[in-house]
């Protein structure tokens, strides 16, 4: 499919034209262009390139199938509440939310799937009901939503920050104050899709942290998020130069990593509590640790 840039879309950017020109989301718009299935005047550009009057703009608006696996999770997912408008689970480790290029693993859709719960169908067709999301790779509570309504209302509650999300967080070192905010723009590192940093004129991004505990060489954080952004806890803290243990791609310490027994970022979605979207009830849920996540507090405890 080919676009022309009208006079009055100059100068914006490419990932928001697209969404503008098309039936695609901006989040789409993102993933399509860095795999290179965007083209500007026959190059691949970043998301970030202003669209000019005379460019041509050639899409493949779809998503590479080959890559786009739903596979449910080998364990039954854990519902800690269900009703015909919302589930809350607890999301395991090595379960991304939903299928999306690159990804081969299990996903929290198929497996809400493969116990006869069904997402609702607004949204992107490979993220249906999803008003949040969690890294593949940290576990914990998250809300899915089942009816059109909820999901509505339920991404409202989100963009509007009157969700509260609280996460704990193993960190290298002791942050110094022993609680404080990050406030620093976040967006994606140009050419790598996969990973984000602070950068100047990046989506404003709010961390508050405070500590809980201490060892010798790692700090247990309960963290809440006053923002949303993709990777936001990891990369807040890598900028404090306080990486949370395990988390390779941000700056983890892999000798720490290895002699913890860590194979994935110490980060755990702990509680969640919002306002039920049909019958304006508060909610509130926990979720305790996994088990490798509290074996490596066992081995703090018992070592330093």
């Amino acid at each position: 499919m080919e676009y022309l840039v009208p006079d009055n879309m100059v100068d914006t950017r490419l990932d928001q034209f697209l969404a503008s020109v098309s039936e695609v989301s901006r989040t789409k718009a993102v993933e399509l262009i860095s795999l290179g299935q965007i083209q500007v005047n026959g190059k691949n550009v970043d998301k970030s390139y202003r669209v000019q009057a005379l460019d041509q703009i050639t899409a493949n608006l779809e998503l590479p199938k080959t890559q786009m696996l739903d596979i449910p999770p080998i364990e039954p997912i854990k519902i800690f509440y269900q009703d015909q408008d919302l589930v809350v689970i607890d999301k395991p480790k090595d379960v991304a939310v939903h299928a999306s290029v690159g990804w081969s693993g299990a996903t929290v859709v198929a497996g809400l799937k493969e116990l006869g719960i069904f997402p609702a169908t607004s949204g992107a067709p490979e993220r249906q009901g999803i008003v949040q999301r969690l890294d593949a790779g940290t576990t914990g509570v998250m809300v899915v939503a089942l009816s059109e309504v909820a999901y509505s209302r339920l991404k409202n509650q989100f963009r509007s920050r009157e969700v509260t999300k609280l996460y704990h967080a193993l960190v290298q070192g002791h942050p110094d104050p022993s609680e404080g905010t990050i406030d620093a723009p976040l967006d994606r590192l140009v050419g790598q899709s996969h990973k984000f940093a602070v950068i100047a004129g990046g989506k404003p991004s709010v961390t508050h942290y405070r500590t809980l505990e201490s060892w010798a060489h790692a700090s247990l954080l309960e963290v809440k998020l006053e923002t949303g952004r993709t990777h936001q806890i990891r990369v807040h803290m890598q900028a404090i130069r306080h990486p949370c243990v395990g988390d390779a791609l941000y700056g983890a310490d892999p000798t720490l990593t290895k002699r913890l027994g860590l194979d994935r970022q110490w980060l755990h979605a702990f509680e969640i509590s919002f306002i039920h979207p049909i019958t304006n009830e508060p909610l509130t849920f926990n979720s305790s640790y996994s088990e490798d996540l509290a074996k490596v507090l066992q081995l703090l405890n018992e070592s330093y």
